[in-house]
């Protein structure tokens, strides 16, 4: 009786090991600092000689805000740099941050990632002031990130100039260029290859999905369409990026929506509602009664086909 019971041991521990061994691994293939930089530093480098942030300000916030690669936002959602939802289009990721069920912006590649990251800190007044800064100030910019409310942590600053100074990443703002990278600095060209894509429909109205290294150049080549139709049919500015995954619109919007009404959530904006719906920004804040540039608050009712009516009471 003691051997085919420790004969039943033998067995469920083969059975059970492997299982246990399974779930070690990931722990394992944990990614290091070194491995980290060694993976992205030619990416912040790339981004610094494009939008002129320094390379160890952007390599800095990667490891911290994705933890080294190894952050669940990092590896189910490629985002490096803890990236909400605002004025977003793309697929999305839901995990509790500072609340709960906080949304977050997910990415095709990492490297979507740190395209977007410089989009993000270019394209919004607060942190232009940054940009006045020389390229080797990371001090600065470390000090102007937190100044200007890119995290909560009131060690912000201290943590990132410790990375920097620690793995001595200054050493990478003092590059002038990246192997391979020269093509992807230039203005792009119209390509030579035509290329079909899927042409989809929604309210009658033509629109295609971005793919990973699109840009407004070969959208417009391989769909017919000038470069001005894209930004005006999309409501959007010639400095615009494209991100993998959002809906471009390849004729003008509808003047209403199928649906009667949308209940704004969070991290929603009424151009992500008008690209959304295939209305007209424009008419979408004519409908609602706002004015142009005005975002409502979550939990507001818009007003999709009729306009709202008019507010009587005294």
């Amino acid at each position: 009786m003691f051997v085919r019971m420790k004969s039943r041991i033998h067995f469920l521990l083969l059975l059970v090991l492997p299982g246990m061994l399974c779930f070690a691994q990931p722990a394992e293939r944990k990614m290091s600092p070194e491995k980290y930089i060694d993976n992205y530093k030619d990416e912040a480098i790339k981004e610094m000689l494009m939008y002129n942030i320094p390379a160890s300000i952007t390599l800095a916030q990667g490891m911290l805000e994705s933890g080294n690669g190894n952050s669940d936002l990092a590896v189910y959602a490629n985002n490096h740099f803890g990236i909400k939802c605002h004025e977003w289009n793309g697929p999305t990721f839901i995990k509790d941050d500072d609340a709960k069920d906080e949304c977050f912006r997910k990415y095709p590649s990492v490297l979507d990632s740190y395209t977007d990251h410089s989009r993000f800190l270019k394209d919004r007044p607060r942190y232009a002031s940054l940009f006045t800064l020389k390229r080797n100030d990371y001090k600065g910019w470390a000090e102007g990130l937190k100044a200007a409310g890119y995290a909560t942590d009131p060690k912000y600053t201290k943590r990132l100039v410790e990375l920097i100074e620690t793995y001595r990443l200054y050493e990478l703002d003092k590059m002038e260029g990246v192997p391979n990278i020269t093509a992807s600095v230039e203005k792009p060209t119209t390509p030579d290859k035509f290329e079909p894509r899927e042409i989809l429909r929604f309210h009658l109205i033509k629109y295609v999905i971005v793919k990973p290294g699109d840009s407004f150049y070969k959208i417009a080549h391989d769909t017919d369409k000038d470069l001005w139709q894209l930004y005006k049919f999309n409501d959007l500015d010639q400095d615009a990026t494209l991100i993998a995954g959002q809906k471009l619109y390849l004729q003008p919007k509808r003047n209403r929506a199928k649906e009667p009404f949308h209940t704004v959530k969070k991290g929603e904006t009424m151009r992500s509602i008008s690209q959304l719906h295939g209305i007209k920004l424009k008419k979408l804040y004519k409908k609602n009664h706002l004015a142009p540039g005005k975002e409502p608050a979550p939990g507001t009712l818009l007003y999709l086909r009729k306009n709202k009516p008019a507010d009587t009471s005294q």
